[in-house]
């Protein structure tokens, strides 16, 4: 799991902008003193309904104005929502194309792709109906992004998640008065969660705040975060006794809404028969290179075997920090001695011990300033160690997650040339939608795409290891690109989901089952795979394009110098023939 915040510079106008009134007409090219209309719906709409509706969004960007403000999860905030977003959608619709740049031109897509987005979730898929964990993991999000980052005293902070705290049982009367019948499945993650979200609350919360002294500051915080741990307390009652035994909805959001979440999110428009043609193709790709790099590595083992002699090459707990520091600083040096990528910036993210607040949540990610931070700009790859302890083998279990393979892979993924890479580079991006909204097939199949284009250049100089684990990270997004799509689309059962991560993804029965449940409440995970095919074949394509001229670096950096839109935008600007992206 990783935190990714994208940078974004957004002009002193944003900043200032009074909150304007949605029932104008679509604007014209300039208003009288010269500013672009285009430019000044984008800042509105950013304002009055992007971060005016997640403001917990906002203080994770750095907009602290929004820090003592919380999603309202009601029915009446939903249909706010909706009537907001279908007059932008109005607004950014009417704006004629002709009037924009080839850039601008790509914006606005990209801005109704996001609306229309968002009016999918709201009016057709409608997890606030369905899931109960839609309601008790984002508040633990909403005190976490305050917490993350010391962008001011432990004091103000703790000031702004009183503030935020103080709202949260209001959280629970929503979701008793929304949830309609959901997905047992959804009810059973729901329940899984709230353990660890009420520990969260009783231990993880007060440590980050222990310097505080302020008598009357504490007794505050008591009083709200005792609310807190009382209403998720309540509430996982109501979800064992009340919700569980009438949750028979179906999780499946079917094919027409999948097609449309992918052309929203994606802009990907290809029939879903050819895209589980394209995806089954690749997963035979990749389990044939893995059982030929296998029999490389020992032809009288099982690649079974063979994998689980890798988890045991760790390092040992106390070293775990230091080998992600190695691995980062070699990694960097590969990239600019073998001109991979430009580098925008020599500064190496801090590697650091997962603070105690967020060891529920993740293992290793990647926390990057939010773009209006001024103060807090480090960032930070974050690992978690064992708890200290826990059994032997517990820890060595817990260590088998960080064999050499893993290290090498995460960093890549997360650091060089992956996640903070692109960080560094967003505030490049040629507009402020470019700089903010993006897609996940750009993301994290950007990520993901390093992890087998550092090996194909030649890093680790042939280790047949690190490919057979560059090669299991593939298989596993592989079966998660299947999976979600066959499950929601009905012709795959959730049984038969964790049954095909085991046999075809190679994948053990825990993690296929810890996967298979992501797949039912997050449909598109297919976003890893479907990413990479589209930038391997955009590489193939500018190459043929470029013909002698074509260098790799070129490649990474033109790409990298659009933001992080669907690939589609970034296919337009570098091939300009509109040809498919698969």
């Amino acid at each position: 799991m990783r935190k990714w915040f994208v940078a974004v510079l957004l002009s002193s106008l944003v900043l200032g902008l009074a909150t304007a009134s949605l029932g104008q007409p679509a604007p014209s090219p300039f208003d009288d003193n010269g500013t672009p209309a285009w430019d000044k719906l984008v800042d509105r709409y950013l304002l009055d309904c992007y971060f005016h509706f997640a403001p917990t969004s906002g203080t994770a960007n750095g907009l602290h104005r929004f820090d003592d403000q919380l999603e309202d999860y009601s029915r009446a905030a939903v249909d706010a929502e909706i009537k907001v977003l279908r007059q932008f959608e109005k607004e950014v619709a009417a704006f004629a194309p002709g009037k924009l740049s080839p850039v601008e031109r790509g914006d606005r897509e990209i801005v109704l792709g996001t609306i229309r987005a968002r009016l999918l979730e709201l009016e057709e898929i409608r997890s606030w109906e369905k899931n109960p964990d839609g309601y008790s993991a984002p508040i633990a999000n909403s005190v976490f992004v305050i917490m993350s980052r010391d962008f001011a005293s432990q004091e103000d902070r703790l000031r702004s998640v009183i503030a935020r705290e103080k709202q949260m049982p209001a959280v629970f009367d929503a979701a008793r008065a929304n949830l309609k019948d959901p997905p047992r499945v959804y009810t059973e993650v729901a329940l899984l969660q709230i353990p660890g979200i009420v520990s969260f609350f009783q231990k993880d919360v007060p440590a980050a705040f222990s310097q505080v002294k302020d008598p009357r500051l504490l007794a505050d915080f008591r009083s709200s975060n005792d609310a807190v741990i009382a209403a998720l307390a309540s509430y996982g009652k109501y979800l064992q006794d009340d919700l569980l035994p009438r949750s028979h909805g179906d999780f499946r959001i079917g094919a027409k809404n999948f097609r449309r979440k992918l052309l929203y999110d994606e802009m990907v428009d290809m029939p879903l028969e050819k895209l589980l043609q394209v995806g089954m193709a690749d997963l035979r790709q990749n389990q044939r290179a893995f059982k030929e790099t296998a029999a490389r590595i020992d032809p009288n083992r099982t690649p079974q075997q063979i994998l689980q002699d890798l988890e045991k090459d760790h390092p040992a707990p106390d070293h775990l920090l230091q080998s992600f520091r190695d691995s980062l600083g070699g990694l960097k040096s590969y990239i600019e001695e073998h001109n991979i990528i430009s580098m925008p910036s020599e500064t190496l993210p801090i590697v650091e011990e997962t603070p105690p607040f967020a060891r529920a949540l993740t293992s290793a990610s990647m926390d990057t300033p939010g773009p209006f931070e001024k103060k807090a700009t480090e960032s930070y790859l974050n690992v978690t160690l064992p708890e200290p302890g826990s059994p032997a083998n517990e820890v060595e279990e817990y260590m088998a997650s960080f064999n050499r393979g893993t290290i090498i892979s995460t960093a890549i993924h997360e650091a060089y040339p992956g996640h903070y890479t692109q960080f560094l580079w967003t505030p490049r991006a040629p507009t402020t939608v470019r700089k903010l909204l993006g897609a996940g097939t750009n993301v994290e199949g950007w990520a993901h795409y390093t992890e087998q284009m550092m090996l194909d250049q030649g890093y680790g100089n042939g280790d047949l290891k690190l490919k057979l684990g560059q090669l299991q990270d593939a298989l596993l997004r592989n079966a998660r690109y299947i999976v979600g799509i066959r499950m929601h689309t009905g012709t795959m059962t959730f049984d038969e989901g964790v049954a095909f991560f085991e046999k075809e993804g190679f994948q053990p029965h825990p993690n296929a089952l810890k996967e298979t449940r992501r797949g039912t409440s997050d449909p598109t995970y297919l976003v890893y795979t479907l990413g990479k095919l589209q930038i391997l074949k955009l590489r193939e394509d500018y190459k043929k394009k470029m013909g002698s001229k074509f260098t790799l670096q070129d490649f990474h950096d033109r790409f990298m110098g659009q933001g992080f839109p669907p690939v589609k935008i970034i296919r337009e600007a570098m091939i300009g023939d509109g040809s498919p992206v698969l």
